[in-house]
């Protein structure tokens, strides 16, 4: 054979690529053999302590530590996974696999939270049905979480949507409706206040142990079934009440603040959101605050999680206040929280949500001396507050609380009664209080409080400075310098601005 003919012969088994390089084709197989193997033999299989549910080796738990880790379910609106989802899901698949190489038996599974406004839009615009469209996204996300090798117990996988799951999650809600948070009883853990069955406060009003709110006097049997529905209601830990919320009539749905553009419109669709009081379903969990709180200490989570969770838990002690309000259909009370009752000497008006119930009572026309800037440019306190409210309900939550936000409000021509001082205290009605949160009402005390000292300033409202002992530091007493004008309890004008060391003398 000629040199030629070798060359011809050699040079193709020199340019091939090695059998045994690691490149995409070699990967993708060595993934589908585990894969398959993992598949066959139930290498992710968790045990249950007995039944049926048993590991790859057919056993069960058999006295082995236990340990779960959970993802947050994806939502299969779309065709597929997006690139965020598998930053989570392989961190808690290589937590997974590590206490399972511990001999530890993992429960590590997937869900699909398949309600939702999606779904629902998708299913309003083509006409099919939205479990048809779910389920191929779930069928595909399946796939591609199948295709990352990740370490499921597909047996235990689920979708909101599956008959079985929804059948639990209303009876759990049957068993929260059915239930009261009784503050005396005693929960397992030893501690005061637990949830009981709702038969056993009915058992309380019934024998007279407990006073019935609102029926004081009455007997139990002598209130109609509404009545009792209503005062039970207030009582439940899943219970209706009637709130702000986010409505856009364009998609026919309350949305989440999240769901809102900063434009005021809907996220999916553009359009126009409200703020409209509906009635919905709710949850009593601040009658756990306490409880939520002190738990945090026994699970193992980094120290600033746990103090992010403290404040939106945002536990607080206080008291209920109630105001007179002299209206033209009678004196109103106005119930007001606070967490310093001490203030009370320090407030010089009142501030309450346009949702709030005093405005159905405003009066025809202005009180006399009412200030220009004060009725907002118009003529009667019945079309101030009816435009006011028209205003806000155009702004969503966020807006309407941001701190950045410029603040607006109007008198509503009623006055509350201090019911420490006697002094009366114009109302004004502004959209930086919401409805939903405590009464819907606050006692502005603006030497105390920036954003009543800003609406204060706004509206030339006076200004209370509870005098107390000042500090020795030079840099606590500066911060008592260019504050507003210094008014005594007796609203007589001191000085324009506290001079520390005065004030100290």
């Amino acid at each position: 054979m000629s040199d030629t003919e070798k060359s011809a012969q050699t040079q193709p088994n020199e340019s091939a690529e090695p059998s045994f390089r690691y490149n995409a084709k070699l990967a993708q197989g060595i993934e589908e053999k585990w894969q398959k193997i993992w598949d066959d033999e139930g290498t992710f299989w968790a045990a249950n302590v007995n039944g049926d549910l048993k590991d790859g080796k057919g056993h069960n738990a058999e006295g082995r530590p236990s340990y779960f880790a959970m993802d947050m379910f994806p939502y299969p609106s779309g065709k597929g996974l997006h690139v965020g989802h598998p930053l989570g899901y392989l961190a808690t698949d290589v937590v997974s696999r590590y206490h399972r190489m511990k001999g530890e038996n993992v429960l590590h599974a997937m869900g699909y939270d398949a309600f939702g406004l999606p779904a629902e839009q998708y299913a309003v615009q083509t006409g099919q049905h939205p479990r048809i469209t779910t389920e191929q996204n779930i069928a595909n996300m399946r796939r591609q979480l199948h295709r990352m090798g990740l370490s499921f117990d597909n047996r235990r996988s689920f979708a909101t949507i599956d008959p079985g799951y929804v059948r639990w999650t209303q009876w759990i809600f049957s068993r929260i409706y059915d239930a009261w948070y009784d503050e005396d009883a005693t929960n397992p853990s030893g501690s005061r206040g637990c949830a009981r069955p709702i038969s056993t406060l009915v058992e309380q009003f019934e024998s007279g142990k407990r006073a019935i709110p609102g029926f004081e006097g009455k007997a139990w049997a002598d209130l109609s079934e509404a009545e009792q529905a209503d005062v039970l209601n207030d009582f439940r830990l899943a219970y209706i009440s009637k709130s702000p919320v986010n409505w856009c009539p364009g998609l026919g749905t309350v949305l989440a603040n999240e769901e809102v553009t900063a434009e005021g419109k809907s996220e999916r669709g553009n359009f126009p959101v409200f703020q409209r009081e509906l009635r919905q379903w709710s949850m009593r969990i601040t009658a756990y605050g306490h409880r939520l709180i002190e738990d945090l200490d026994t699970i193992d989570w980094p120290e600033k999680v746990k103090l992010m969770q403290r404040n939106w838990i945002g536990e607080s002690h206080g008291a209920s206040v109630h105001f007179d309000v002299e209206t033209p259909n009678g004196v109103k009370d106005m119930e007001i929280y606070t967490t310093r009752p001490d203030t009370l000497f320090g407030t010089t008006f009142a501030v309450v949500s346009p949702e709030h119930h005093l405005l159905e009572d405003v009066p025809a026309e202005w009180p006399a001396e009412t200030p220009e800037d004060w009725k907002g440019g118009y003529a009667t306190p019945v079309e101030a507050v009816k435009a006011y409210r028209l205003a806000a309900e155009a702004k969503t939550a966020k807006d309407r609380v941001d701190e950045a936000g410029e603040k607006t409000g109007l008198f509503t021509g009623l006055y509350a009664i201090n019911p420490i001082t006697g002094a009366k205290l114009p109302l004004f009605t502004a959209d930086y209080v919401l409805m939903d949160y405590g009464t819907g009402a606050i006692m502005a005390v603006p030497g105390g409080d920036q954003r009543d000292y800003d609406f204060a300033v706004k509206f030339g409202l006076p200004v209370i400075y509870t005098v107390k002992p000042l500090p020795e530091s030079g840099d606590d007493l500066a911060n008592y310098e260019g504050k507003a004008p210094f008014v005594s309890h007796d609203g007589i004008v001191i000085n324009s601005s506290i001079d520390a060391t005065k004030a100290k003398g």
